[in-house]
């Protein structure tokens, strides 16, 4: 009978310290609910941008990206978003998808314009700039100096 309640309780214990690694995960994941109102932007390509991704004014996160889907009719990336009720969207933005860092992972960050008017909830930035890929720069490069040495 000893030997039963103490494997009950080694498995309580397991079952906590389970418990306490996904809790643990789950906020570190910093996973959260499409909160706010959703607004698109269309790209040419997304640059390994993905769902989950920040969407950022500033350096500051005011959105996640919830979606990304093909335009069926120009073959475009539209990127779907869910912005902060509290901030409002000049309807002039443009967007562009950036790289957080050299070691990966990119963020869409938006730049607001002047206008007067906001950014209705389902309205489309038409106004964005495609990443630039690094390995696209560095082969110009290499193949530019390749072919200036030879006259």
């Amino acid at each position: 009978m000893q030997r039963n309640t103490l494997e009950m309780i080694m498995g309580a214990v397991v079952l906590l310290a389970a418990a306490g690694f996904v809790t643990l995960a789950y906020e570190a994941a910093d996973i959260q609910g499409a909160n706010g109102y959703e607004i698109q932007a269309e790209f040419g390509a997304t640059g390994g941008l993905s769902v989950g991704d920040d969407v950022r004014i500033s350096g500051i996160k005011i959105g996640r990206i919830t979606s990304q889907t093909l335009d069926p009719d120009t073959y475009s990336a539209r990127i779907a978003m869910a912005i902060n009720p509290d901030i409002m969207i000049p309807a002039d933005s443009s967007a562009r998808i950036t790289a957080a860092s050299l070691l990966g992972g990119n963020y869409l960050e938006l730049m607001p314009g002047a206008d007067l008017d906001m950014l209705a909830p389902g309205a489309i930035i038409y106004d964005t700039r495609d990443p630039v890929s690094l390995t696209d720069l560095l082969g110009k490069a290499v193949f530019a100096g390749a072919d200036g040495g030879t006259n």
